[in-house]
Parts: C-alpha cells; structure tokens; sequence
C-alpha cells in the first residue's frame, strides 16, 4: 500500500492548490480526482470556460451593435458556433494541461479515479475500469468541491432541463432560453446566449436578482441587463416544465414562459457522495457540509476539508486560501485566511462585484457608516472607451473611517475590487483610499474618487 504524507481529494483549485503548496514545503503529496485532467469544475465546466464564452460573445456583440459608433465597418455579422465553442474547449485545455505540467514539476502523484474512505487513514481509489488500490495518509483533506442543486420536480435531463455543465456546450443557440435562478452563474450564461441571439427570460424566486447586493446596486444593474435584451421576472416561483413551456406563480397569478432549453441555477450543494465519510467518522452538519474548526479540521484528526464542502462562499479563490492554508497549518506554519474579505463577482458586462459590507447590511444592522460614491461616468478613461455604465460605491465606518465594505457596478469591476480588498486587508480607511495614486487616466481612479467622496472630498464630482 503507498503512503503519503498527504493525500488530497478532488483537484479543483482548492485541491491542487494545498497539494502544490504542501510539496513545495516538502511533504509527499497524492492528489486525487475523477477526471482525467486536473482542475475540477472552475477549470474544466465552470470559471474557465464560462468566462472564454463571456469574452467571445462581448467581441460579437461589439461587431454586430458597438462597432460602427467607433468608425469600424465589418459588414455583415455572422456567429461560427462551431469555432466559438472550439475556442472555449482550447482555453480550457490550455489550462488544465498548465496544471498538469505544474503538478508534475513539483513531484505530486496524480491518481485518476474516485476516493472513498475505508477507514479515517486508508483511502480506496476505484479506477474507470473497476480496478481498485488502496493508499494511506498521515493527513488527508477532503476537497471534493461542490454540484449544482437540482429541482425535485423538474430534475436535469442534460438535454432541455440542464446545468451550467450542459449550458456551456449548446450545439446551436437556442431560441428561447429560460434561466432560473438571477444569480450569477444564470446571469452569466444568460449574458453569453442573449448576445449570440437566444431570447432569455430570468425567473428569480426572490424579489431581487444577485439579491445579497445593495438594492441600488441591483435596480441599476437590472436596468442594464433589461436594456440588453434579457427578461428579469422575479417574485415568481417556478412549477414545473412540460411539453415546452415553464410554468411559475407570482402573487396567486399562473406564469408561463416558452423554453427550448432551461438552465436550472438556483445554487449548488457541497458534493460529498460516495466518500464514505461514515467510515471514517467524519461528521456533516445540517445542510450536509463537513464540519470543520477555525482551522479547517474536522471531527477527526488528521482528516481536512475545504472549499465548497464546508460552510462559506463557494468560490474559487475561497477554496484556494483554505487550502494554502491547510498545507501550511498541516506543517507547522501561521497559515491564513481572512474568510470576511473573500470578494464576489458577477462576469457579465458590465460586471458586478463586492467586498464586505454592504450599505443596506450596514443600516440593517443599525452600524453608522459613511457612504462615498463615483459615477463612472465622469472618468477620463470610462468616457473614452465607452464603459460608463455604472459607479463605485465605499462604505466606511461613520467614526473611525475604516472602509467596511465596496460595491462596483461597471466595466471591469472584478479587477478593481481587489485594490479595495488590499486597502481592508490591513485595515486601511477611505481617507487611505483617496490619498493613493491612481495613475490617470484609469477606470481605478473611480475606487480613489469614491474614497475622497466619504468625507465629500470627491474632485471629480458635484
């Protein structure tokens, strides 16, 4: 039987980024996962390639509607889905392989297969071909991600009823798409086959799509999806799917919505299954997550686990800091995680993301607070490239102007949470904000601007 110092199941990026970390500080490292490429569903069916069809469909969109207000005459427009699909798959694989070559670099043992707990220290490992081993561990981390939550009464059928996994490999566009579920996962794929020319109804159980941002922030955004091409029905409750048509209620009134395709995301589950984690004593808790302590351990000595499996943001990057964190904590090392500042982003154009608390969690939770806002609108840059859609927003505390959270609606906002996100990392205010350099001209100097606009400093405003 072979032994590891440690073993990590699943290599989505919270797996293989403790594995790769645990062997640069020098443990033998297994890394396990049912695929045959590493990466798990960001790189494979998720982040990656959803983010290769948001790319190439804002090209589209910008040939078919934006490009002749720059002076560009293409002519005539027309979708290769074919080749927009091929490119996908070749991000795709470009990355994955980038995994490959890392884990082999660093010495890390790629086993191919699906792990199952035979005891809290033994793992049994069953290849595609029912062939089965057996390896053991001083330390093992259960990083086995998560799966996108089906609806009892209208279960995938990975042709008409689909998930994100499905929704990324349409064979043609479909012309009538309902997305249920306004988060961004749904919004995101919706944004992708609106462009390329389906019409795309959003049906959203509660009152408000991306509903844990601000109202404002959502009302704004509303508008620009709507002003897009995208239907956002929300208060309704979706009933069933039959013979082409979805069927929701709101206040007591029957909705229907014709549908060729529906993709159902409304979340996704921590994937524990078939790990056999009663074998090893690993307990879960109420909604089927593994229970972990403040640094990530489980019931059981020696037994981890990270990323979506456990309670938390189920994120990308979230899963990746848990399990940089873990390697080291496994070694000996301060590792670190500050699971109050995991940013959240939402891909489509313009793009939406945040960091903290918001302002209406703020006022909700009776906490003084002061609020700085920019429209993009008065940037240089913004201006000039045509992405004014949109502003940030700052939230500092009212006494001591600690920035508490931030609010981006606009081009690019994913990029520029991260300064914001530094700033808060060390407990900076929005004075520290407003006083940084931002090289001009930038869409960055709208976060400088919205932290001058706290203490109503703003230059570039009213």
């Amino acid at each position: 039987m072979d032994s590891f110092d440690l073993i990590v199941i699943g290599a989505g990026p919270g797996g293989y980024v403790c594995a790769f970390r645990a062997a640069q500080l020098g443990l033998k490292v297994a890394l396990i996962d049912k695929r045959a490429t590493l990466g798990g569903t960001c790189l494979n069916v998720g982040c990656i390639p959803s983010k290769a069809l948001l790319h190439s469909s804002e090209h589209y969109a910008f040939a078919k509607t934006h490009a002749a207000a720059h002076g560009i005459k293409v002519g005539s427009v027309e979708l290769d889905l074919a080749t927009f699909l091929k490119r996908k798959d070749e991000v795709v694989a470009k990355n994955v392989g980038g995994l490959a070559m890392l884990a082999k670099a660093r010495k890390v043992t790629v086993i191919t297969g699906s792990a199952a707990f035979k005891s809290a220290s033994v793992l049994t490992v069953a290849a595609s071909t029912g062939a089965a081993t057996e390896i053991t561990a001083k330390n093992i981390v259960i990083a086995t991600g998560s799966a996108p939550v089906e609806l009892p009464f209208m279960k995938f059928d990975g042709t008409t009823v689909v998930s994100s996994d499905q929704a990324i490999a349409f064979s043609e566009v479909p012309k009538k798409l309902v997305v249920v579920g306004g988060g961004a996962i749904g919004l995101e794929l919706g944004s992708v086959w609106s462009r390329l020319g389906s019409e795309v109804t959003v049906v959203e159980f509660l009152p408000k799509i991306i509903a844990t941002y601000d109202d404002d922030i959502v009302r704004n955004f509303t508008r620009m999806l709507t002003k897009q091409g995208l239907k956002i029905e929300t208060g309704a409750k979706v009933t069933g799917f039959a013979s082409g048509v979805l069927t929701a209620e709101r206040d007591g009134q029957k909705l229907e919505f014709p549908a060729d395709k529906v993709l159902v995301a409304v979340g996704r589950r921590p994937f524990t299954d078939g790990l056999g984690l009663e074998k090893a004593g690993v307990q879960l808790d109420e909604k089927k997550r593994v229970k972990v302590d403040a640094h990530l351990k489980t019931s059981v000595a020696g037994i981890w686990a990270i990323g979506d499996a456990i309670a938390g943001p189920m994120l990308a990057h979230k899963a990746e800091e848990d399990g940089a964190a873990v390697a080291e904590w496994i070694v000996g090392k301060a590792g670190h995680v500050n699971w109050d500042l995991v940013p959240a982003i939402v891909y489509t154009e313009p793009e939406v993301a945040s960091v903290g608390l918001g302002e209406d969690a703020a006022k909700a939770a009776n906490r003084a607070v002061n609020i700085g806002k920019f429209n993009f609108a008065a940037n240089g840059r913004a201006i000039a490239a045509d992405t004014t859609d949109g502003y940030v927003k700052i939230i500092a505390d009212a006494k001591t102007d600690r920035i508490l959270g931030a609010q981006i609606l606009g081009h690019g906002a994913g990029e520029l949470i991260s300064e914001v996100v530094t700033h808060m990392e060390y407990g900076g205010s929005a004075e520290d904000l407003g006083r940084t350099i931002h090289a001009h001209p930038t869409m960055s100097e709208a976060i400088k601007e919205a932290g001058l606009a706290v203490s109503k400093s703003a230059i570039h405003a009213l």
